[in-house]
């Protein structure tokens, strides 16, 4: 069979993801990514430790990048990206800027992180008091709120869920309810926290009901890998992807109101932490 006619293959650009050695959503990665660019994913080694920000400090550790960076060189990505929110943010600002340096040293492209890729959606729209939705613990949590802070944005409100393992089974419904509960009359914006949490269909729908910007972590390491490239996310109506959906209704400004807290009965020790 003679298939000249069709020109080979569409010619890729690809944009190489570093994540947790238990990340379990490369599918909702691709979701965002236009059909010119492919991902090329690697993962950090297992680690047989307990779970807690010390594992999210482990896992980020820079011979950890700089090696899962250099599996990716054979494959030649135009930029790199580290899906992990908390192993980003574990070590503040300072943390991050230096992992992204080395990342960058050892694929010679530019990096970025999913901590960095937040502070970046939140500039963009021009977001200055956000709240919270995370399936970590507490200690893990306020590791998150502490980095949110630490770069001058406010966080209005906070509800957690107090997990540490299957992060990813987690289902919209409960994602949907911890949303509301986070968000009072005083946020600007919403941001889902946890690459391994699923949001890719939750966001426009709580957009359209919370009435402000909702963000996610895969959404936000996407957004920023993708505009390194010169191109957009693609995806259903959003406020981060498409600048159309940030001209609707705005949430009054309530000043005062208490921040929201939702820990389950029964939480374990243990930390989550992807």
């Amino acid at each position: 069979m003679d298939v000249s006619f069709l020109g080979g293959p569409r010619p890729q650009r690809g944009v190489g993801v570093v994540a947790p050695f238990d990340f379990a959503l490369d599918r909702e990665l691709w979701r965002w990514v236009p059909d010119d660019i492919s991902l090329h994913l690697t993962r950090t080694p297992y680690v047989p430790v307990e779970v807690s920000l010390d594992l999210a400090r482990l896992v980020s550790e820079h011979e950890t990048l700089h090696e899962a960076v250099r599996t990716l060189n054979a494959v030649a990505p135009e930029t790199v990206a580290y899906a992990c929110t908390s192993g980003s943010f574990v070590g503040g600002i300072a943390g991050e800027r230096a992992m992204c340096a080395a990342m960058t040293r050892a694929g010679a492209v530019p990096s970025l992180t999913t901590s960095g890729a937040l502070l970046d959606a939140l500039t963009e729209l021009d977001v200055r008091r956000v709240a919270l939705v995370t399936p970590y613990t507490v200690s893990v949590t306020r590791s998150l709120e502490e980095y949110v802070a630490e770069a001058g944005v406010s966080v209005t409100g906070c509800a957690y869920m107090g997990l540490t393992r299957h992060i990813w089974k987690v289902p919209y419904r409960q994602v949907s309810e911890m949303a509301h509960k986070a968000v009072g009359a005083d946020a600007q914006a919403l941001f889902i926290s946890c690459t391994n949490l699923p949001t890719y269909d939750v966001i426009p729908q709580l957009e359209a009901e919370l009435r402000i910007p909702v963000i996610s972590a895969n959404q936000v390491t996407m957004w920023a890998a993708l505009r390194r490239l010169g191109t957009r996310a693609v995806g259903p109506y959003q406020a981060l992807i498409d600048p159309a959906a940030r001209s609707g209704p705005v949430r009054p400004e309530i000043p005062g109101l208490p921040e929201v807290r939702e820990l389950p009965d029964g939480e374990q020790q243990q930390e989550g932490w992807t």
